[in-house]
């Protein structure tokens, strides 16, 4: 039966756990991290922990806007016995502690004393599956020649509610004094240790109780350090003619030194290469590159702690140090968070550890990428000496700078102008994406897509370059061979095509590059669904005449035509979407302000289709020094004009020669 004492008492000890139960607040890149710094923190394994998520981070994208994760992370009951342990000088193992938590079975138990002239009687209650204790077996146990009587409701009573750990009278006996155990108390002279040892009762004679232990610790002048559990197992199972340990000075605690909890891996032969989810390598993600974002937590300063002082036995003062303190290892683009240990960065870039520092490193300079670089992912300017190898790309969030050529790869700058001192072979794979311009000495070959401009030297042969304002070639040999290009403002040049035709070049200026793009995607897409719409028409007549011949239909056939009639729905809803996204489309098209010009100061060979708007000019014949532009509805051929440079500086230390 459940007793309002005994769900008191439930609550009492719940209570007394959650207030010993501590929790931290961590920031870090993963869940590893956190767990592994509150381990230190907590003073715990990491086993022994349990978290809830404040703020659930993320890796951004391309490395951009990277989040930290935000856990509160708890000791669990198991990790919190361990500590209790470990204070109270008891020498246990993990792998003691785990198979403790796993052993959830365990018989009840029970001890017979004889203190004074009581009989007295230790409970224990089963745990888990494991069996009660049998009031017959105490019976029998405290029946001795010298028992005078037992109080056997007592002992049922007990043997199913336990004792709480205490021992209860449970009746009497006829107690000689004279076959008593015998207690000496022994004091280590430097006052860290106390031992009793007991020599055992005979017959009849009383056996040593825990308060006599603790008194006659008391009339020794012991004062600190008393070890219960200690004192009660010895009583429990007590071992004779043998020093036994019953208190122990409480020694001091030296605070912990300050120390700096990273949330990126200082060390960078440690840093991985990269696995796809079914555990694949690919060794071109050598992640040898850690990026982090303005503002992103890069380590914390946990400060030193206090020492905790000691007691000898006898109360005497042992003094602890106190831990200590260190400087914040602030570099380069970094800075204190306003709680002044945490520190963040001030720039996008690569965060590294040298010379016990933290510095972001906002440009990263390499030789050239290729095997033993892998692909280059930063968060900043990327300058590369040499050449990017064939299959290896480069993503970064300002500049890339390439001093030799560019394979077939894939150059990326979300922010910034990508500068190619010499050329770019794409063997139509290579991609080029620029933020905002383009810089290099040939195109061949690549498929390129600017935000700006997109300025050469010698030549772009078979290439598809897009740029949302103009396409520039002004060096000696300036060359547009084979090819689409498409630029919203003009495209320059000084020779156009080839002679005797060749590769197709075609050229388009005076719209949105993309907006046109999108129109003809969307074009294929409806003709895709107008033929699909065309044949679902057909088998919705077909299933009906059937049915209509039959008066009904087989369930999979009935199932096959709703379907049908479901997706002719679909089908119009997303014409309709397209319609509506096609007159979008036309409407900023037509609104464009700028009508585009094609310019060549050299010649425009025939063969060459050059479209302004929706119009096209193909050319039938050469024709040298000639500005192509839009007037009436018509493409028009006037005098040549030299290309518009305004808006346009050429990045430092690039040569357009």
């Amino acid at each position: 039966m459940v007793t309002l004492e005994t769900i008191r008492k439930d609550m009492e000890a719940q209570l007394e756990l959650d207030s010993n139960i501590q929790s931290v607040e961590v920031n870090a890149d993963s869940l590893d991290e956190a767990l592994a710094d509150a381990a230190v923190q907590l003073d715990s394994r990491v086993s022994h922990l349990e978290y809830e998520v404040i703020e659930k981070g993320s890796d951004g994208f391309l490395g951009l806007a990277k989040k930290p994760w935000k856990l509160r992370i708890y000791q669990t009951a198991e990790g919190l016995a361990k500590k209790k342990k470990t204070m109270a000088g008891v020498s246990i193992n993990d792998d003691e502690l785990d198979e403790e938590i796993k052993t959830v079975d365990q018989d009840g138990m029970f001890y017979i004393r004889h203190f004074g002239d009581k009989i007295c009687l230790k409970v224990i209650l089963p745990i888990g599956k494991g069996s009660p204790v049998d009031p017959k077996a105490i019976i029998n146990d405290a029946r001795r020649t010298d028992t005078l009587g037992l109080d056997e409701d007592a002992i049922r009573k007990f043997a199913k509610s336990g004792t709480d750990g205490k021992y209860e009278a449970v009746g009497d006996y006829k107690h000689v004094k004279a076959g008593d155990a015998m207690l000496v108390v022994d004091i280590s002279k430097d006052e860290m240790l106390a031992t009793v040892t007991v020599t055992p009762p005979a017959m009849s004679g009383a056996e040593i109780s825990a308060e006599q232990i603790i008194r006659n610790l008391e009339t020794q002048g012991v004062v600190a350090g008393v070890e219960n559990d200690k004192i009660d197992e010895f009583v429990d199972n007590p071992v004779y003619n043998v020093p036994c340990e019953v208190a122990a000075a409480i020694k001091p605690q030296d605070g912990r030194d300050a120390y700096i909890a990273f949330n990126f891996e200082t060390d960078p032969t440690k840093l991985k290469i990269k696995e796809t989810k079914n555990g694949q390598v690919n060794f071109k993600e050598l992640n040898q590159i850690q990026n982090v974002v303005k503002g992103q937590p890069l380590a914390t300063k946990m400060p030193p702690e206090r020492g905790k002082a000691g007691k000898t036995l006898f109360g005497r003062y042992l003094e602890a140090k106190n831990g200590k303190d260190i400087k914040i290892p602030l570099g380069k683009n970094v800075e204190l968070d306003k709680d002044g240990v945490t520190i963040i960065a001030s720039m996008n870039g690569r965060v590294m550890y040298e010379s016990e520092r933290i510095n972001v490193e906002p440009v990263l300079e390499l030789d050239a990428v290729n095997i033993k670089t892998g692909n280059i992912d930063f968060l900043g300017t990327v300058i590369v000496k040499g050449n990017v190898e064939d299959g290896y790309d480069v993503k970064a969030s300002g500049n890339i700078e390439v001093g030799g050529t560019v394979g077939q790869s894939h150059l990326r700058s979300e922010n910034g102008d990508i500068i190619v001192s010499q050329g770019i072979f794409g063997h139509d794979v290579g991609v080029i994406q620029a933020g905002k311009s383009l810089w290099a000495k040939f195109i061949q070959s690549a498929k390129v897509e600017v935000e700006e401009f997109c300025i050469v030297s010698d030549s772009i042969m078979n290439s598809e370059v897009t740029a949302m304002k103009r396409v520039i070639l002004n060096g000696k040999k300036a060359q547009i061979t084979g090819g689409h290009l498409f630029a919203t403002e003009e495209i320059a040049a000084k020779n156009i095509g080839s002679p005797g035709g060749g590769a197709e070049t075609i050229l388009e200026v005076g719209f949105d590059p993309r907006l046109k793009q999108r129109l003809g995607e969307i074009q294929d897409e409806q003709n895709a669904l107008m033929k699909e719409l065309e044949d679902t028409d057909n088998n919705i007549v077909t299933l009906e005449n059937f049915k209509k011949q039959r008066r009904t239909l087989a369930k999979e056939k009935q199932d096959q035509l709703d379907g049908l009639k479901k997706r002719k729905e679909e089908i119009s809803v997303k014409s309709e979407e397209y319609a509506k996204e096609v007159e979008q489309i036309l409407q900023r098209l037509h609104e464009l302000k700028v009508f585009g010009k094609v310019k060549a100061f050299g010649t425009v060979y025939s063969g060459v289709k050059i479209y302004i708007r929706d119009v096209v000019d193909e050319v039938r014949t050469d024709v040298k020094s000639v500005t192509f532009f839009f007037e009436n509805g018509f493409v028009r051929r006037g005098k040549y004009e030299e290309p518009d440079m305004n808006g346009i500086k050429a990045p430092d230390g690039y040569s357009a020669g």
